[in-house]
């Protein structure tokens, strides 16, 4: 497959990829709610992306890659109030709701760093395009597709429906909503219990509050993204991603109120990673099962059995096709961690070799071998990044790397031309388009327990009321570009780059 295809979930199939200014893609990604720290479920939408995005550039796009903070607005309707999310933690955690926001960006952008993703072209927040937001929900109404009452604006659900194609991403049928949809507190405001809120009135105690022609209150959770997204790249764009589990109610209401905004749909190809499960479960409260970035990387949770190198967890990640389940186990994240060895032991191999052959010493058998394998991972990325295909390709090419190194296969088995090939293949896909690096976990584990050290004394020294050795140690720290956060469950640390 010469040519770039992906499944377009909007569709259902997929599609050659034809972007709608030629040498230009425009990638729009859901990022997280900032109201706390980012978890394993993370992991796999900002991998995933990060990957998209450094392939379309490797096959020569311009890539505008736009990955927003919501950091106000993500709430929950079912309720008799509307919660919102960063608001409600600010007060669990007594801070200022942009001072929770600062500390929680701060955790994702640390786990991003440590998972290789290279930044977003633009990293718009919710809070920044309140204006942008309010104008779009002031042209849906002129267009009689949302109401208001007491303050707050819904958009007419049931009105779409007549006219446009709801629930056509999702699969979800109308009809079935209206009758299954629980009857719920504080809904009565509602025309239809399918109605979404696009700005809600903020009672007396709300924090985050901003004025609107409506009164005061905050937007809903999925204004933003249409708002912000049409700021960036446009009415219509190319790409917009997430985790299946966006697809209702945020993909669909984004579909519906852009298309009222804008008179047409707002995007060409819809792509949603598949969920990630542990140990066959769900990721929930319930299970006691959601592992934080900082846990995976420190192995501090019961699940664990050991700390992870955030290159095994992007590793494990890619080695399964983007719409396929992953289930997480110990047992799993372990091979991959020997995996990924392996494959880059092979790697390092492989730069160090010189090609020293004849056209008498080809193996032109092995040689068209090599040469297949090279050019395959061409073919599995542009059918549907197929990262796992890649992946099991270098594993078929790494033992005749080994086997040249030990001599059990000639240096000059493999023509000059393919030699440089196979050199070319194993640099581009491992390190800039699947975005690895070498492990040097023993490196870190040091590193970690010298910090682990530094807390230790520190606390020691709070204790003594020594403010001033505790003082020097978290400033010494924080030049060094480490961040210590004294909280009620002990101190935390991060790096910020």
């Amino acid at each position: 497959m010469s040519e770039l295809h992906f499944y377009n979930s909007y569709t259902r199939q997929k599609e050659k990829f034809e972007s709608i200014t030629p040498g230009h893609a425009g990638l729009y990604v859901c990022g997280p709610t900032v109201s706390g720290e980012s978890h394993m479920g993370h992991a796999r939408p900002y991998i995933t992306f990060d990957v998209v995005q450094r392939y379309l550039k490797h096959l020569g796009y311009k890539v505008r890659y736009v990955r927003n903070i919501t950091d106000a607005g993500h709430f929950e309707e079912e309720g008799r109030e509307a919660v919102d999310k960063v608001d409600e933690k600010a007060k669990l955690e007594k801070m200022e709701p942009m001072e929770l926001v600062q500390k929680y960006t701060n955790l994702f952008h640390y786990g991003m760093y440590q998972f290789n993703c290279d930044d977003p072209a633009i990293e718009p927040t919710a809070t920044g395009h309140i204006i942008e937001q309010i104008s779009m929900i002031e042209t849906i109404l002129e267009k009689g597709y949302a109401y208001v009452v007491n303050g707050s604006v819904y958009f007419d659900v049931k009105k779409y429906a007549e006219n446009y194609p709801y629930g056509k991403l999702s699969g979800r049928i109308l009809e079935d909503q209206l009758e299954t949809t629980r009857e719920l507190d504080g809904q009565d405001e509602k025309r239809n219990k399918v109605d979404f809120a696009l700005w809600k009135s903020a009672p007396p105690q709300h924090i985050m509050r901003w004025k609107s022609p409506w009164g005061e209150g905050f937007p809903g959770w999925h204004i933003e993204c249409s708002a912000m997204s049409s700021k960036y790249l446009g009415d219509v764009f190319d790409i917009h991603g997430g985790g299946m589990d966006l697809q209702f109610p945020h993909h669909e209401s984004e579909i519906a109120q852009s298309t009222i905004a804008h008179g047409h749909p707002p995007v060409r190809y819809w792509m949603h990673n598949n969920m990630i499960t542990i140990n066959g479960k769900k990721m929930g409260k319930s299970y006691n099962n959601v592992i934080k970035l900082s846990e995976l990387f420190s192995g501090n949770h019961p699940i664990l059995e050991q700390a992870y190198h955030p290159m095994v967890v992007r590793f494990y990640i890619l080695q399964t096709h983007y719409r396929s389940t992953l289930d997480f186990s110990n047992e799993a994240l372990q091979a991959s961690e020997r995996a990924l060895k392996r494959l880059w032991e092979a790697y390092e191999i492989l730069q160090k070799l010189t090609h020293k052959g004849n056209a008498e010493a080809e193996d032109k058998e092995l040689d068209a071998k090599v040469a297949t394998f090279c050019h395959e991972c061409d073919d599995f990325m542009n059918d549907d990044f197929n990262t796992a295909k890649v992946v099991a390709n270098m594993f078929e090419m790494a033992p005749i790397i080994n086997g040249i190194k030990g001599g059990q296969v000639s240096s000059g088995a493999l023509s000059s031309g393919t030699f440089l090939l196979l050199k070319t293949t194993f640099q581009v896909y491992l390190e800039n388009i699947l975005g690895l690096k070498p492990l040097q976990a023993s490196q870190s584990g040091k590193l970690d327990n010298v910090l682990a050290l530094l807390i230790d004394i520190r606390k020691d020294a709070k204790k003594r009321k020594d403010f001033s050795t505790s003082d020097q140690i978290r400033n010494k720290l924080a030049e060094s570009g480490v961040q210590l956060k004294d909280e009620k469950d002990g101190t935390v640390s991060y790096t910020i780059e």
